[in-house]
């Protein structure tokens, strides 16, 4: 038996099944849509590099949804956060060699060696720069590299605000991890390499929510003052009779960087001007004392972000209190709140100028159907992509049939919290 055959055949054993279920949920007709998803890419797999003696691992990085602490990690706030059960998943086997081959659906084809890991300017911006940024940034750290052939599928949508980009970085540091260093790696390390990547090779300068809670899993807190200070919590909104659900509402996050760069250089202005590196080395007193001189220098808009810094980082203590009381009240309360405040002062609803504004209407709309009963915010990076909604399940066909009326069909995604980050979810060494 082959090793196409061998994965096939691990794929439909009761542990799969069981690893699936933890990792996907059980909502109805998950574990038949999982079971078809892996048993193709396996078989992609195979047409693709016909390594038939070459032992096959199956490795899973989750997309996030971000619950509060919107636009504060990359000045070193408080954010909560969570892993769902969308994924981006390869089939990988290892090579002889240092030669990297990615087939990803829907995206062309890449291929490198890791014999070379400078960043490389006509590469920005593409997978394969996060490919080797991720090598780079894991060779710096003393671990072993090595080629490798990977055929990769998303569910996780481009764009979507889920955080696309995170989970392939993680998977990526994943996969080099699983075959060559015994998956050693901690969570925190992989995200940081995963951050790594897509700040100095790509050229997008996020923060570090994404890749942590992608790389974690579960329901987290995270305070990146210093070193990230990563806290698990449990609060099950389904037991709670709620369920979380993104809308996709259009557009993508792509070419939009300059609005999030400037929001983190809008708060870091206002930080320097203070005197400090990050605003969170800063108290909020200082903003009202010099808010002359900071509109001056840097305008109202800066003000404005760095006043919603340190609400944002207030709200989130409050909502992991919230958690821990399960007092579920407040626990909305905070969502629509910190979503409020991202609208009026952080300003990351859509970019300036523009006459289409899908994530604004999703939210009037959610606000009309949920007020007093759910909770409702922009979702992720924001500017144009999805939003999150805290709804009953007693309304949740309404919901769904509402925001798919104006924003077409399958826009809405009912997510579950997903309990693991990174994940060899099969490996041959269970033969």
């Amino acid at each position: 038996m082959n090793s196409y055959a061998q994965m096939l055949s691990q794929i439909q054993r009761p542990n799969a099944i069981e690893r699936f279920t933890r990792l996907y949920g059980r909502r109805s007709g998950e574990m038949a849509r999982q079971l078809s998803r892996y048993t193709q890419l396996v078989k992609t797999h195979e047409e693709l590099f016909h390594a038939d003696d070459a032992p096959l691992y199956m490795i899973s990085a989750p997309g996030r949804t971000e619950i509060i602490g919107n636009h504060t990690d990359h000045n070193n706030g408080r954010v909560l956060a969570a892993a769902v059960n969308l994924d981006c998943l390869a089939c990988v086997s290892r090579r002889s060699d240092m030669q990297v081959r990615v087939h990803s659906a829907g995206y062309p084809a890449i291929e490198l060696s890791l014999d070379e890991l400078d960043a490389r300017p006509d590469e920005e911006g593409t997978s394969a720069a996060l490919v080797r940024g991720v090598a780079k940034g894991m060779a710096d750290k003393g671990y072993r590299l090595g080629g490798f052939d990977a055929t990769v599928t998303s569910d996780v949508l481009g764009g979507s605000g889920l955080s696309s980009s995170a989970a392939y970085e993680v998977m990526i540091c994943a996969i080099i991890d699983a075959l060559y260093n015994g998956f050693s790696v901690d969570a925190v390390t992989r995200a940081q390499i995963a951050q790594y990547a897509e700040n100095v090779y790509f050229g997008k300068p996020s923060g570090l929510m994404d890749q942590m809670a992608s790389s974690v899993g579960g329901l987290v807190t995270i305070d990146f003052k210093g070193e990230p200070q990563v806290t698990p919590l449990f609060y099950d909104f389904q037991a709670a009779g709620y369920s979380l659900i993104v809308v996709n509402t259009g557009g993508s996050h792509d070419n939009l960087t300059g609005e999030y760069a400037s929001i983190r250089t809008e708060m870091q202005g206002v930080a320097e001007l203070l005197g400090y590196k990050v605003l969170r080395q800063a108290r909020q007193d200082e903003i009202k004392k010099n808010v002359n001189l900071l509109r001056e220098k840097l305008g109202e808009r800066a003000v404005l972000r760095a006043m919603h810094f340190f609400d944002e980082n207030r709200r989130v203590k409050n909502m992991v209190q919230a958690i821990q009381n399960k007092d579920l009240d407040a626990i909305l309360e905070n969502i629509i709140s910190s979503g409020e405040s991202s609208w009026m002062l952080l300003q990351n609803l859509y970019p300036a100028g523009k006459k289409e504004q899908p994530l604004a209407l999703a939210l009037a709309v959610a606000g009309g159907q949920l007020r007093g009963k759910g909770a409702w915010r922009v979702h992720g990076g924001g500017f144009a992509g999805t939003t999150l909604n805290i709804v009953p399940n007693g309304q949740v066909d309404d919901f769904v049939s509402a925001m798919e009326w104006i924003f077409g069909d399958h826009a809405c995604l009912v997510l579950d919290v997903r309990p693991e980050g990174a994940a060899v979810v099969i490996s041959p060494e269970e033969n």
